[in-house]
């Protein structure tokens, strides 16, 4: 399975972003998908999480309300739209999926994409 994160860029305090994440590969439709995101300094950590069909998904307390995960199975895409953004939101994310993400760890997760940086100035 291959990951490619798109999206990322530059916003101001309170703006929004939306990341997208093109999967590609045998089975990548089937594993749940999930959002991670390092900040320089800090281990690297579960963001958001969806299973394999959409019906379900998993936030960090930090960004419950603000950011919505979604996937288009048709098209092999994983999104996340990020509103309210917040300067401590500035890290890079990843795009990750395995058959246990939907735990919203780095233990589930079988394949890791190429990152892309999200920066958010106050």
């Amino acid at each position: 399975v291959q990951l490619q994160a798109s999206g990322g860029g530059s916003v101001q305090a309170g703006g929004s972003l939306r990341l997208s994440c093109a999967a590609s590969g045998r089975f990548a439709g089937s594993y749940a998908m999930g959002w991670f995101r390092q900040a320089p300094g800090k281990e690297r950590g579960c963001v958001a999480a969806i299973s394999w069909r959409g019906d379900t998904t998993n936030y960090a307390d930090s960004v419950k309300g603000r950011f919505t995960i979604s996937r288009d199975n048709a098209k092999s895409m994983v999104y996340l739209q990020m509103d309210s953004l917040k300067p401590e939101d500035t890290a890079v994310y990843y795009c990750a999926a395995g058959s246990s993400v939907l735990r919203c760890s780095t233990y589930g997760v079988n394949y890791w994409g190429k990152g892309t940086l999200v920066t958010v100035s106050s």
